[in-house]
């Protein structure tokens, strides 16, 4: 018999276990609030990959920015130190 670390355990989820989670949302949330439930962890998923692709997006525009008349990039920090 092969013993298992506790990280290769700690990732291991079978079917009982899974039905056993189940069950166990059910009786804590109830079957009514289920589908709110999920329609809210699924809208807050929607704004965070909405937040991060426009975060991303900033970030390469402001390393697309053309240089300044000393010919030095923008900061893409508002706040950063310009030294003077």
């Amino acid at each position: 018999m092969r013993t298992y670390t506790y990280e290769e355990q700690a990732v291991r989820l079978g079917p009982t276990e899974l039905v056993i989670i189940l069950v166990i949302v059910l009786l804590l949330f109830g079957a009514k609030r289920l589908p709110d439930l999920a329609g809210s962890i699924g809208s807050s998923m929607k704004e965070f990959r909405k937040a991060t692709k426009d975060a991303l997006d900033d970030d390469d525009a402001a390393e697309d920015a053309p240089p300044t008349e000393d010919g030095s990039q923008r900061a893409s920090d508002p706040d950063a130190d310009t030294g003077r």
